[in-house]
């Protein structure tokens, strides 16, 4: 796709690519750009035309390289940035699933069993996350991203069908928007990040103590479900109890690379990979009950 510059129409450009209005919202322009360009808008809000052109770009093209544009802003420019991205993940993105996951559960039945484990996992998700992204110090780290690969796996493969599936489908949207702007930021951090971090100053490393990256991004299975095995639901029943592999091995007089072989083999079937979603599907199957 052609890049944007400094005279493209702002207005036109979030018509086309409307998941570039919360990117803009962390340099504090806000919805009503009018018929302004990139650089009018830039003006006004006294921002970089170089740096928001190149995150703009980074962010809708994956094989823009702004090598060249690097040299034109400063590394303060960045930290700065990446810190109010933390922010909107925190204080926006986040809630924002809570919010469609909260709505779904009351009009569905705050009682159902399906619905608590639903929660629980993403309330778990929401701690891990959060704690992540409040403590990282270095960019190297992975984002705890399998509570939240495991909501949308069970929403879409896993869960009973007589929910309302707008309300899941709003969730899911919700979900798939926080793990696209992800992925992006992995790839702001590649392009755009590394190649700066060796001029950061002290107030620099300093904003970057409180900015997220991770090479998080990861293909969600393409695949039927398939039935477990009487052994796989044995040893199914064992993890969601809290038995440990060697436990499990020991119990059923079996090897420990069987049982490995086994929690592989479940994992590749459900696609969950979490103890608390493997739960859901124990519960929803009715291998265990509560």
């Amino acid at each position: 796709m052609a890049l944007l510059n400094q005279y493209s129409v702002m207005a036109d450009v979030l018509m086309e690519h409307n998941e570039l209005i919360p990117v803009l919202n962390r340099f504090g322009i806000r919805l009503g750009v009018g018929d302004k360009t990139i650089v009018e808008l830039c003006d006004e809000y006294t921002l970089n035309p170089d740096f928001i052109l190149t995150i703009l770009n980074v962010y809708l093209n994956e094989n823009y390289l702004p090598k060249a544009s690097l040299a034109l802003f400063d590394a303060q420019s960045i930290a700065d940035y990446f810190q109010c991205t933390v922010e909107s993940y925190i204080h926006e993105l986040i809630p924002n699933i809570g919010k469609h996951l909260n709505a779904f559960i009351v009009i569905s039945g705050s009682e159902n069993e399906e619905l608590r484990i639903l929660n629980d996992i993403f309330q778990k998700f929401k701690e891990k996350m959060t704690e992540h992204l409040q403590n990282q110090t270095l960019f190297d780290d992975d984002f705890p991203y399998e509570l939240l690969h495991d909501l949308k796996n069970i929403l879409i493969r896993h869960l009973s069908k007589e929910f309302n599936q707008n309300l899941i489908y709003a969730i899911i949207f919700s979900v798939h928007s926080f793990e696209k702007d992800l992925a992006i930021h992995n790839r702001l951090r590649e392009k755009v990040l590394r190649p700066k971090l060796n001029e950061l100053d002290s107030t620099g490393i300093r904003h970057l103590h409180h900015a997220i990256s991770g090479d998080h991004a990861q293909q969600q299975p393409d695949r039927h479900v398939h039935q477990l095995t009487n052994r796989e639901e044995e040893i199914l029943r064992l993890i969601v109890k809290g038995y440990l592999n060697k436990e499990i091995a020991e119990k059923l007089h079996i090897s420990h690379n069987t049982v490995l072989t086994h929690r592989k083999n479940i994992i590749s079937k459900t696609g969950i990979k979490t103890v608390s979603g493997l739960t859901f599907y124990a519960i929803r199957k009715g291998l265990i009950s509560m």
